[in-house]
């Protein structure tokens, strides 16, 4: 216990699935948790169960895409904490379908909340890190980011992007000798909601919905469904001391399924 005790933490998209999982799983370890999202009652939700648990945590209500929303968030959690020293990127959705058949406005929302949205968090947080005596920034990419699929070619841009947006980061972060260190997770088949909110643009005829533990039984090694805890254990590991030698590099959990 007490892995990242007393450090402050941002992570977006925290009303629910991995964002929850992060922001419950840093809090379980000591880290004061702001949790953003624009689900306001599910991100209140997600701040009651930490601190039912003893845990310390505040919603803010958080457009990622919109720069002087970043802008205020981290004003608001130094004035209020004191610093920053956790950044976990997880705001995202999944837009599938044709390329050739794809709306421009589907392109440009998925990449403005997907990519725009972890450039401008790394924008502003850097400097509150470097003043708060440096930090973690983990961008949540995903399988989708280091092997293509049909249909999903748009949010192969978007994940593909934050993972070499993440290597590009790091290395300018080392060569100006600022003490924060940024790595990307890659999630492979994870229970979230997000399976039964992709457009149905890519669902079989007769499909209604993704079922992502059949798709973990017939495409996943291990044949078994991941859990946002899973993905909270590898964010804290990278969000912890214990990984004080680790930048620029990813750590995919995926239960086999990249390999």
């Amino acid at each position: 216990m007490g892995r990242v005790e007393g450090k402050v933490a941002i992570v977006t998209g925290g009303a629910s699935g991995i964002g929850r999982g992060c922001a419950e799983r840093l809090a379980e370890e000591g880290a004061i948790v702001v949790v953003t999202d624009v689900q306001e009652d599910l991100g209140k939700e997600t701040v009651e169960r930490i601190v039912a648990s003893a845990g310390k945590a505040e919603f803010l209500c958080h457009d990622v895409t919109d720069e002087a929303a970043w802008k205020a968030v981290v004003e608001q959690v130094v004035a209020r904490h004191g610093g920053l020293n956790i950044l976990v990127n997880n705001a995202g959705i999944g837009i599938g379908g044709s390329i050739v058949e794809m709306p421009l406005s589907e392109w440009q929302r998925q990449q403005a909340i997907n990519l725009d949205g972890v450039f401008l968090g790394v924008k502003h947080c850097i400097p509150a890190m470097c003043d708060s005596g440096g930090g973690s920034i983990i961008n949540m990419s995903s399988v989708a980011g280091l092997k293509g699929a049909a249909n999903l070619a748009a949010y192969n841009a978007t994940k593909g992007g934050v993972r070499l947006f993440t290597k590009g980061v790091a290395l300018e972060c080392a060569q100006q000798r600022w003490p924060i260190r940024v790595n990307s997770v890659h999630p492979g088949i994870i229970d979230t909601p997000i399976w039964s909110s992709i457009n149905s643009a890519i669902l079989a005829d007769g499909e209604e919905a993704l079922d992502p533990q059949a798709m973990a039984e017939m495409g996943v090694p291990t044949g078994k469904l991941g859990y946002p805890r899973d993905i909270a254990n590898g964010v804290l590991f990278l969000a912890s001391d214990d990984s004080s030698y680790v930048t620029g590099t990813e750590l995919v959990i995926d239960g086999g399924l990249s390999a």
